[in-house]
């Protein structure tokens, strides 16, 4: 496919700067790109390539000295984001699949809307409900009376237990449970765990995309919820009864402990530990690697292990790495002040 210079110009809202008549076929990274390679430029670190890349067209900020004759510039206000507009018009993967396979285990009680494709070894269980144009690829299994909406994709080998409801435009990537049982044990009298049967579901709802190898814990009485338009990264664990608010966005390797809630718009970075029964309110960014003990009521920013507050975590750890020199200082005054006691009992 080639891809016309003025066009994508139109496209992104950008200036052309050098041969608009120029064609691309592929997207490169500034340092990897070649002849017929459109790349990018949008943070400076990467500023040094420029004069060396291969590419023939390039998407920069305004202001770049525009010295080559050879490359064609296009100038934007935020390149990232024109570079995304470009890859959702020109690049985005069709995920292609076709038909019913002959060799999916669907159970004729399966109500199917228009259009919906099923891969090889996909097994349905009875009572589902499998909306308009779904796509559910390869050895994926839905056990029984599981309702999922119109537009989803559900990539190879994913699960999804038993009455666990996803609604509409829902993509959820390779490896990913929806429904696994809570983690729900109490001890006898002699200590040992008994477990407790985890009889709820899990909603997932409109617009949330999951990464690959997320589980999500079905709820021990009513439903664990991920709602509208929350975006969840690979390797992350949500424990029964939680709810996460819409439009939140959590990094991988999160950790969220049961029952607790997470309000709208929060950003939660990498590794992050919630213990269970919390509240974070809505408007929250947590640090990578914060732990996370009590609930959040204030929107800001948070940091830490426990998190606090962004300002008081980098203060904080501001007096930690001075402790050397804080001991130092303390011993120097005993010593003074040991000195201030002999010399005023000698005077007495």
């Amino acid at each position: 496919m080639k891809i016309k210079v003025s066009e994508v110009a139109q496209l992104v809202g950008g200036t052309v700067f050098g041969n608009a008549s120029v064609e691309f076929s592929n997207i490169s990274r500034i340092g990897e790109a070649k002849k017929g390679d459109l790349t990018f430029l949008y943070l400076s670190s990467y500023q040094k390539y420029l004069a060396s890349t291969n590419a023939s067209v390039i998407l920069v900020k305004s202001g770049i000295e525009k010295t080559r004759d050879d490359l064609t510039y296009i100038e934007v206000e935020k390149p990232d984001i024109a570079l995304q507009k470009i890859i959702v018009e020109y690049f985005s993967p069709k995920f292609e699949l076709e038909g019913i396979d002959d060799t999916a285990s669907v159970h004729p009680s399966v109500l199917f809307g228009k259009n919906v494709k099923v891969g090889k070894n996909v097994v349905i269980e009875a009572n589902c409900e499998i909306g308009d144009n779904t796509k559910i690829f390869h050895n994926t299994v839905v056990l029984k009376k599981v309702k999922i909406g119109s537009g989803v994709i559900l990539h190879p080998n994913v699960t999804v237990r038993e009455e666990c409801i996803i609604g509409n435009s829902v993509i959820i990537h390779s490896g990913t449970v929806v429904g696994s049982d809570g983690f729900g044990y109490n001890p006898d009298a002699s200590g040992k765990f008994i477990k407790v049967p985890q009889i709820g579901n899990v909603i997932i709802e409109d617009d949330v995309e999951l990464g690959s190898n997320v589980s999500i814990d079905r709820a021990a009485i009513g439903s664990t919820v991920i709602k509208r338009g929350s975006k969840l990264d690979n390797l992350i664990q949500v424990a029964h009864n939680c709810t996460i608010g819409e439009d939140t966005v959590i990094s991988a390797q999160t950790g969220i402990s049961g029952s607790t809630n997470i309000g709208s718009n929060c950003m939660i970075g990498g590794q992050v530990g919630l213990t269970g029964h919390i509240d974070i309110c809505d408007k929250t960014m947590i640090g990578a690697q914060s732990g996370v003990s009590k609930s959040i009521t204030k929107p800001g920013t948070y940091f830490g292990s426990p998190a606090k507050e962004i300002g008081l975590t980098l203060r904080t750890e501001g007096h930690i790495r001075n402790l050397s020199n804080y001991a130092s200082k303390i011993k120097e005054l005993e010593k003074r002040l040991a000195e201030l006691e002999k010399a005023n009992k000698e005077e007495i």
